[in-house]
């Protein structure tokens, strides 16, 4: 599953548009098509302490980062990327 255990980050819907330039300048965004796309979160397998016990957690990096910096995110206040 694409899901971060900590905040919940998941995959988002969006489109893409190919930039095309055409000889009407600036009309070229409405004649290129819109594609359907996915935004995924950069996630990572990581081995987590919290509170003494080890852990393995998908984590987004946003969330690795918080960790390594405040040593405390949402619900767990004494955790540690290993």
């Amino acid at each position: 599953m694409m899901i971060c255990e900590i905040c919940g980050k998941k995959k988002a819907h969006g489109s893409s548009k190919q930039h095309r330039r055409g000889v009407a300048g600036k009309r070229w965004m409405d004649r290129v098509p819109a594609t359907p796309r996915l935004f995924k979160p950069n996630l990572q397998d990581k081995t987590v302490v919290i509170n003494g016990e080890s852990r393995k957690m998908k984590l987004c990096t946003k969330c690795i980062k918080r960790i390594k910096n405040y040593k405390s995110i949402k619900d767990y206040k004494d955790i540690k990327v290993v």
